[in-house]
Parts: structure tokens; sequence; C-alpha cells
């Protein structure tokens, strides 16, 4: 996993832009503050999807490249990147009863697999968490 830098811009009456320095083009934007970080995984996951893997600009350089708009009230946001590699892993994990039954019982109303449902709810986590 690698985190990307994204500057976070609002004019009056819009929507929250994201833009990434380090990454021409990709982009999102977000009316709520708390899809912000969502949106830019969004974003990342459509960008890398024809792109080859890039090193991140580091938070410093990030900093200086958009110095004037965060001195106009930008913030930077840093927003994790998970490549799927197409390789699966076998695990072992350890749970409560009662949690692999709610597991399961979740994974079966969405017609996923326990490992599949595992899987998303990491990403979610992951993305939706920081």
């Amino acid at each position: 996993m690698k985190y990307f830098y994204a500057v976070v811009h609002q004019d009056e009456d819009s929507a929250f832009g994201v833009t990434f320095p380090d990454l021409p083009g990709c982009f999102s934007a977000s009316d709520d503050m708390a899809q912000l970080l969502p949106n830019a995984c969004d974003a990342l996951e459509l960008w890398f999807e024809d792109a080859k893997e890039v090193k991140p600009l580091r938070l410093d350089q990030v900093q200086s490249y958009a110095a004037d708009e965060l001195r106009q009230g930008a913030f930077i946001l840093a927003v994790p990147f998970i490549r799927n590699t197409g390789k699966l892993a076998r695990v072992n994990l350890s749970l409560d009863h009662g949690m692999l039954d709610a597991i399961d019982k979740a994974a079966n109303a969405r017609s996923l697999t326990r490992s599949a449902f595992m899987a998303q709810a990491a990403r979610n986590e992951i993305e939706c968490r920081r």
C-alpha cells in the first residue's frame, strides 16, 4: 500500500476539488467532506487502471508544489492506494465464533464468499477511515 498526497481546495459555493500533483489528470470532487477520501481513492484506482507504478511525491514536495493553494486555504489529504495484484494468498485468521457467524451471514446476504467479504471490509476500512 502506498499513500499519495492530494491537494483539496474549495471555492465559494462549489464542491471540494481534489488533485494529485504527481498524477496528471487524476482528480475528484465531493460536495461532502465525508466523501473526500472515498472519492479520492476511487480516482486513484481509476487512474492506475492504465498506468504503471509511480513513486508518490514526499509530503514536503507536495507542500512546495501547492504552496500558493495552501496559503489560500487548501489542505493536503493522504490517500491510500492498494494495487490489486491478481495474486491470491491463503491466510489463517482467528475470530470469535459469533463474529464468524456474523461475517458469514453478511457475506451470504451480499452473495459474496467469506474471503471476498473480508477483503472488501478491509478495503473499506483502510480507504474510508484514514
